[in-house]
């Protein structure tokens, strides 16, 4: 599939240790919980906690919204629940991208009941042109425009997750 780069890995790589820092900061004396959304922000999550210079618990959320399209069914299904309890933690959301924001904020409904200390996002990505619920992004890498974007954990149909950049996929040739 035709692709063009986006966003090369070492902007990324400067972006996501600066959001690393400002997290360090942030929960200094802290007890926090990195919550990566599964599977498209497993990358960021990997490279953003080892920028976080604290003591942090990792756990997990698996959702569904997109089966193998280009846009979100708007349809969130949970397939992989958290591990451990977050109450009285402060708790970090890893996302991919932001887009419509259905999913981020079905998401934080869901945690809030959970009785956080708090609940921040992380999001390397921002498409505010597909907003249908606004969601606050504390913590942003990137603002994009709307297309469909591959790469550094982001796939399309389970490909291209691996790419160590982040590109579109183009109707034409590269």
């Amino acid at each position: 599939m035709p692709m063009k780069p986006l966003i090369d890995a070492g902007t990324i790589a400067a972006r996501v240790a600066e959001l690393g820092r400002t997290i360090t900061n942030d929960f200094l004396g802290k007890d926090l919980v990195i919550v990566p959304v599964l599977k498209g922000s497993y990358v960021f999550a990997a490279d953003l906690v080892r920028h976080i210079e604290l003591d942090v618990e990792i756990d997990f959320l698996g959702v569904r919204s997109y089966g193998d399209q280009e846009e979100s069914s708007g349809v969130v299904q949970i397939t992989t629940d958290l591990s451990s309890s977050i109450e009285g933690k402060h708790v970090i959301l890893v996302e991919d991208i932001v887009d419509t924001g259905l999913t981020v904020s079905y998401l934080y409904e869901n945690l809030v009941t959970r009785q956080p200390a708090s609940l921040k996002l992380a999001s390397l990505l921002h498409k505010p042109a597909r907003t249908r619920v606004p969601v606050e992004i504390d913590y942003l890498g990137f603002t994009v425009e709307d297309v469909f974007i591959v790469g550094y954990g982001l796939d399309y149909a389970q490909k291209f997750r691996n790419l160590p950049y982040l590109a579109v996929l183009t109707d034409e040739g590269a």
